[in-house]
């Protein structure tokens, strides 16, 4: 199973989303993160990745690790990942937008939903109220979720 980062950027009321601009998830709205090379650790993936996608710095002492997801798809089982959910609690620099990615500051109740993957209705509260929780999500073919279960 493929394993990748996926991260969280609260400020004061706001939440840091991208929107994807190319390749898998194109067209909606997430967290930004991404695969985990073989020679990385999880938080290393996460620097990275934040650099590449929105520009930003953060230090691994600044990287709190907060879930984990595991998704299923039906449609192609090379897509399965593990995605280590982490919060970066303190960074460097203005998100700015990428080949990849749309960086955008959302307030926290207008987090558009409607434009997102149908399993961050589920967790992104759950997680937004601090909970730390372990899911797996089982995908349709058309990306809609089959099934999704509590892990811990």
């Amino acid at each position: 199973m493929k394993q990748a980062t996926l991260w969280i950027i609260l400020q004061d009321d706001k939440i840091l989303l991208c929107m994807k601009k190319r390749w898998f998830w194109a067209g909606f709205w997430n967290g930004p993160g991404g695969k985990i090379e073989a020679w990385e650790t999880e938080k290393q993936a996460m620097i990275r990745e934040m650099q590449e996608e929105t520009t930003l710095e953060a230090k691994e002492n600044n990287l709190e690790k907060v879930w984990v997801l595991h998704f299923y798809f039906d449609q192609d089982s090379t897509w399965n990942l593990d995605a280590h959910v982490f919060k970066i609690l303190a960074f460097k620099g203005v998100p700015t937008e990428t080949e990849e990615m749309k960086p955008e500051w959302f307030e926290i109740l207008k987090i558009p939903y409607d434009q997102m993957w149908e399993d961050d209705k589920i967790w992104f509260p759950r997680m937004l109220s601090g909970e730390k929780i372990e899911y797996d999500f089982y995908f349709w073919n058309d990306g809609k979720i089959r099934d999704y279960k509590v892990i811990q």
